[in-house]
């Protein structure tokens, strides 16, 4: 991932080691699991309408609330003690295999 990205999760952490006043990464983490879940239900929502609504060239919108998202699945990430180098290992792994389209058909068709 970006620099950017790993200095976000890190000022995450630090914010919920040490909250600071005015802070809405601070305000979250007092907040709860709760809130921060549901901030992630809503953003999700957002990224899906702002795809939905996005016309070519025009994808401003979606690269906001893309973001806002990942900043609250971050949040997440550090409230549950997941670290972040952690996810992606898994993303590496993942990226990695080859082969994978007809196990997961098999497994979208099982949901069904």
């Amino acid at each position: 991932m970006s620099q950017a990205f790993n200095d976000l999760y890190e000022l995450a952490v630090q914010r919920k080691q040490a909250p600071e006043e005015n802070s809405y990464t601070s305000y979250l983490f007092k907040k709860g699991l709760d809130k921060i879940l549901k901030k992630c239900g809503e953003e999700c929502s957002e990224v899906i309408i702002a795809a939905k609504n996005t016309e070519e060239g025009e994808r401003e919108e979606l690269k906001n609330e893309v973001a806002d998202l990942l900043y609250h699945l971050i949040v997440l990430c550090v409230q549950c003690d997941v670290k972040w180098s952690d996810v992606e290992e898994i993303l590496d792994k993942r990226s990695k295999k080859t082969g994978n389209l007809k196990q997961f058909h098999n497994t979208e068709n099982d949901m069904l």
